[in-house]
């Protein structure tokens, strides 16, 4: 059977935000000046050009070179100067000296810099390409030489400093010293080292800006072993942030102790030491409080230690402190006090602790979290009249609560059990007005009668998708960056943002969306995904406030929901007879579009298929030979599969996906064992968290590549948030 990767956890490994999923926010920056060219806010527009019904280069970029050529070729040769024919001669440029063809690219590019000034410095970088391609070395070096002296200070001068510095080392120094973020700048510090493993600045500048790869944390022991005594504060810090991002707390902790002692530091030497079970953590938990009484990691720091006292007096002490000095978190923390109360049989106090939540903190999820407790015990017990009045206020005075969408579906559900058809209904259209991104308003639009599908129809729906034509605008970065993005210049865009990314620890919002973004268009999914979706993690007002602002943008919710391998999905989920956006997001959940990725227990690939699995599969299928790392095997075998299981439950995709991901066996006992013929209530009793969250989280995706990308979903959609907007 197939097993899905515990995605979130791996996620944390790669990333330069693990600290958002084990309870430390990173002090993030406010979006500086739209003057500066690193943070650009969330709210700029994007130049006519890029979305205007007269663009003719932009919507070319996910066409193949051949495909886009003749257009190109006829937009090049436009007699009178505009951005259209100087964007259409740098694209076909770049195709050309991919494809080897110098000589026709240096056509292109010649005098391009003139009128397209904002590409001057990549423009200088493919007449170089070119030349290498033509085969006229001398002109190449010219070339690079020449952008070096003109464009010093711009990342492209690190390509040239690379190139020339293979015949002349000082080129290779001067690439470090300028562009030490810079990929080949990471590329000479490596091939140095092979030379001389020993070389403790290039060990640190791989440490430092080599975070994602291979062997990584190899260097980082080796530095730790050999040069401790000449690692400077900084150079621990930089340490310490790459085992953490690789999830190796406990040697994070030790370099953590060694590192500059900010609140975040000081916090994550405790919090390393917890998270690997090493002794000390709750010692470095009073250190962080004694130091730093006042920052916000004080405040999780006694949260912490209120979770680990053995006694609950002492716990309420650690508590009485949060409550008292950090009222963003006194709610959560009176929850927790109630609790304790009960402990010691103090009933009555517990109930005034849980009363003060529900009346002076009602719009606190801490509230939510209560309410929803109430009224699950009650519909449990049948009484769902009693459940709808505790659950119902949750989706108007919490609407920006997790559980808030889960509460006003099953307020519905609840409601029609009472036998309130038109009250339900209202209900349900709220919990899509209110919460279209979630799980539930996909079952509230099911219930409403939407063509989206249900548990026993989804399957065979084949719904129209309409991609974007045009890239939206990046909300971060330069001028350059935004054109080679607009050109879909990727890989050109990725070493240039590496330069201009300063702030990677602590990114702020725009740049930390605009690195996920950067990300996905070089294929990282995985980590591209974590970024964008973790910004909604940032708990400061000014966070919460640009990240409201970004959720109205498309561009956030399709780097969220991207179309990887949509060639290979859509024919082998015709082949199955599948719905490809089912297909898209359970590939989404099981390995985030990571096509060589592999589990601790050998599930591999995009649709994480296990080896027995395959071998079963392709014993089927009279397939001979196989990689399950190629995306299209990988997704020719787990679209078979997947329909297997659809098979053995009669087209149920819930069943099918619950099988998928648990196995035909535990589905099958849960199936002897339940007392419902709800299936919503199946899955709330379903006894795998993880499968439990995994058919939501599925299902969720598909909804989500349903409502962005199919125009009648779309339209209803803006229809009834014109009818129920979130603030009424």
């Amino acid at each position: 059977m197939l097993k899905q990767r515990k995605i979130w956890i791996a996620l944390a490994a790669t990333t330069g935000l693990s600290a958002l999923l084990i309870g430390v926010f990173l002090p993030i920056e406010k979006l500086k000046d739209a003057s500066n060219q690193a943070t650009k806010g969330f709210n700029s527009t994007q130049p006519e050009s890029v979305g205007s019904p007269s663009a003719i280069v932009s919507p070319l970029i996910s066409q193949s070179p051949t495909q886009r050529a003749a257009t190109l070729k006829a937009t090049a040769q436009k007699s009178a100067p505009s951005l259209e024919r100087n964007r259409a001669r740098y694209l076909l440029a770049s195709d050309l000296v991919a494809q080897g063809q110098g000589d026709k690219a240096l056509e292109q590019l010649k005098d391009l810099e003139k009128d397209y000034s904002v590409l001057s410095s990549q423009i200088l970088l493919k007449r170089a390409q070119a030349y290498e391609a033509a085969g006229k070395p001398s002109e190449a070096t010219a070339t690079w030489q020449e952008l070096v002296k003109q464009y010093p200070d711009d990342p492209a001068a690190a390509e040239g400093l690379f190139f020339l510095g293979r015949s002349n080392p000082k080129y290779w120094d001067q690439a470090i010293a300028k562009f030490p973020a810079h990929p080949r700048s990471v590329e000479i510090a490596q091939l140095r080292l092979k030379k001389n493993p020993n070389q403790l600045a290039m060990l640190m500048l791989v440490a430092k800006y080599a975070i994602n790869q291979n062997g990584y944390t190899g260097i980082l022991d080796k530095i730790t072993e050999k040069f401790a005594p000449q690692l400077q504060p900084k150079d621990w810090e930089a340490i310490a942030f790459g085992y953490w991002e690789n999830q190796i707390y406990d040697k994070g902790a030790f370099a953590y102790a060694r590192a500059p002692q900010t609140p975040v530091n000081a916090y994550r030497a405790a919090r390393g030491l917890h998270l690997s079970g090493k002794s000390g953590g709750e010692d470095r938990y009073r250190q962080v409080v004694q130091t730093f009484p006042k920052s916000p990691e004080a405040g999780l720091a006694l949260t912490r230690l209120a979770a680990l006292a053995e006694q609950p007096q002492l716990a309420i002490a650690y508590l009485d402190q949060v409550i008292e000095h950090f009222p963003d978190r006194e709610p959560a923390a009176l929850i927790e006090k109630s609790k304790q109360l009960d402990k010691l049989n103090s009933s009555k106090f517990a109930a005034q602790v849980r009363q003060l939540v529900l009346t002076q903190y009602a719009s606190t999820d801490a509230a939510a979290e209560m309410r929803w407790a109430y009224a699950q015990e009650r519909a449990k017990a049948g009484d769902f009249r009693l459940a709808k009045q505790w659950a119902e206020p949750i989706l108007d005075t919490n609407p920006n609560s997790e559980i808030g969408a889960q509460a006003g579906f099953w307020v519905g559900k609840w409601t029609q059990k009472l036998g309130k058809s038109d009250e339900a209904k209202a209900i349900y259209q709220k919990v899509l007005a209110k919460h279209p991104e979630s799980y539930y308003a996909w079952r509230s639009a099911s219930m409403l009668g939407w063509n989206v599908g249900d548990f026993n129809s989804v399957r065979s729906l084949n719904p129209q998708v309409d991609k974007p034509a045009v890239r939206p605008e990046l909300v971060a970065g330069s001028p350059t960056l935004k054109e080679l993005y607009q050109l879909g210049q990727d890989r050109d865009a990725w070493t240039h943002w590496q330069v201009e990314f300063q702030n990677r620890m602590a990114p702020s919002m725009s740049e930390q969306f605009t690195d996920g973004v950067m990300r996905l268009g070089v294929g990282d999914n995985l980590d591209g995904i974590f970024m964008v979706s973790n910004l909604s993690d940032r708990d400061g007002p000014d966070e919460k406030e640009q990240y409201r602002s970004l959720q109205q943008q498309s561009g956030y919710w399709q780097a969220l929901y991207p179309f990887p391998y949509l060639q290979e999905i859509e024919n082998w989920s015709q082949q199955q007879q599948l719905n490809p956006l089912l297909v898209t997001a359970l590939i989404r959940q099981e390995s985030r579009f990571e096509s060589k990725i592999k589990s601790s227990v050998g599930a591999t690939g995009l649709m994480q298929v296990m080896p027995e699995t395959a071998t079963f599969v392709a014993s089927n299928i009279k397939l001979k030979q196989f990689k399950l790392d190629d995306p299209n095997d990988n997704i020719r075998l787990g679209t078979w599969y997947l329909d297997h299981t659809h098979l053995e439950y009669n087209n149920n995709s819930m069943l099918a996906v619950a099988s998928y991901n648990a196995g035909p066996g535990a589905v099958g006992g849960w199936l002897a064992k339940t007392k419902t013929q709800d299936t919503d209530e199946f899955i709330e009793m379903i006894p795998y968290d993880e499968t439990k969250g995994y058919v939501k989280s599925v299902f969720g995706n598909y909804w989500n590549y349903l409502r962005l990308y199919n125009p009648e979903i779309s339209k209803q959609l803006s229809q009834m948030a014109s009818e129920h907007p979130k603030d009424s």
